[in-house]
């Protein structure tokens, strides 16, 4: 196998939107996020408009185009709001992105310099599954808090107690899971954390198969699933049908106080999946004891789980926009490390539920 690459962090999540102005605001309100900064016309960048929004070790930005020739249109029409790019800090961006494409990767932008006031960073990009890219950025001595072109702009959030991105995942097409899991073994320098096939992730009508891709030191996990035969279209391939290729489908965020964070939300209109109140008749005989109110963990809907380790409590949006595509999960782990395969079922049923709401099952 080959060594891992050297990626210090997640350094972002770049969301291509229709409207990058009226989704900071939706981010802010409903999830809690600070806008820290922004770039565009008035920052000297003519084409786009991106805002930062920052909680502890989140980064997500959100970029609209601004001139109909811009070829992220092309991606609005195709997708819809969404992931465009997963962006690693790097310490030698030139050297990443030879080696990344030396094993395979088609480079989506060499390596390149970009500069303002506060220095100069490097920056390059390779692609991966769908129209989702990788950036590797290299800060060197620049002294600015973001990027190149970004000025502070600060919009203060509430802060719902999102501590950091726990993981990523991917939807590929059928068939394709081995082919992107393989990539990032070949091309990263990943290993395969865990796997799940469609025996442990179905229902009566419908399942899937993933694999955990992961970092040399497990603080990058990104699972790829793909859709898997039942009776009715899976999940996966409502996604793809919508999204029209592979692409990013949920974003897990980490919270070392989920009661509070997702009754919050809530509160600030965030929809979530339904969980019946059936699921609670035996959970806790699965389960076992835990350190939170269990009341309060069936007032907000909360799944749990637990593995050799410990626990996790976790719960899932509804999709963020009108297409059934990006969604966002919010965990919390008390040592457990796994995913919520007990919950795969409780999950499934209420994304079906969904599903046939929409005229999609």
């Amino acid at each position: 196998m080959p060594g891992p690459l050297p990626l210090k962090r997640i350094h972002h999540i770049e969301l291509i939107v229709g409207n990058a102005k009226q989704a900071a605001y939706y981010y802010r309100k409903a999830f809690g996020f600070t806008q820290k900064e922004y770039l565009g016309p008035e920052t000297g960048v003519r084409n786009r408009a991106s805002y930062l929004l920052s909680e502890y070790n989140v980064n997500l930005v959100l970029t609209t185009p601004l001139t109909a020739e811009d070829p992220m249109n092309l991606f609005l029409t195709l997708h819809g709001d969404g992931v465009k790019d997963i962006a690693f800090e790097v310490e030698d961006c030139e050297a990443v992105y030879r080696e990344a494409v030396g094993r395979g990767a088609q480079s989506a932008m060499a390596p390149t310099e970009f500069k303002d006031e506060s220095g100069v960073i490097k920056r390059a990009s390779v692609r991966t599954y769908g129209d989702v890219i990788h950036s590797f950025i290299e800060k060197g001595k620049f002294t600015g808090a973001f990027l190149p072109g970004f000025k502070e702009e600060v919009r203060e959030g509430v802060n719902f107690g999102f501590r950091r991105i726990d993981h990523i995942v991917g939807n590929a097409e059928d068939k394709q899971m081995d082919r992107w899991s393989d990539w990032y073994i070949q091309t990263l320098g990943f290993h395969q954390f865990l796997s799940f096939d469609d025996k442990d992730i179905s229902t009566d009508y419908s399942a899937l198969r993933s694999k955990v891709m992961s970092s040399e030191d497990g603080l990058i996990k990104f699972p790829i699933n793909e859709p898997a035969p039942g009776k009715i279209k899976s999940q996966i391939q409502e996604y793809i049908d919508f999204n029209r290729t592979a692409g990013v489908q949920h974003i897990a965020l980490l919270t070392n106080d989920i009661i509070s964070t997702v009754s919050t939300m809530r509160e600030n209109g965030v929809e979530f999946l339904d969980v019946p109140d059936s699921y609670y008749d035996d959970v806790w005989d699965r389960v076992g004891a835990i350190d939170e109110d269990r009341e309060r963990i069936r007032e907000n809907k909360i799944l749990v789980d637990r593995d050799e380790k410990g626990y996790l409590l976790q719960l899932f949006t509804k999709p963020v926009e009108d297409r059934p595509t990006l969604f966002f999960e919010v965990i919390q782990r008390r040592g457990c490390q796994s995913f919520g395969k007990g919950n795969f079922k409780a999950l499934f049923e209420s994304i079906e539920r969904e599903q046939k709401r929409r005229g999609n099952l």
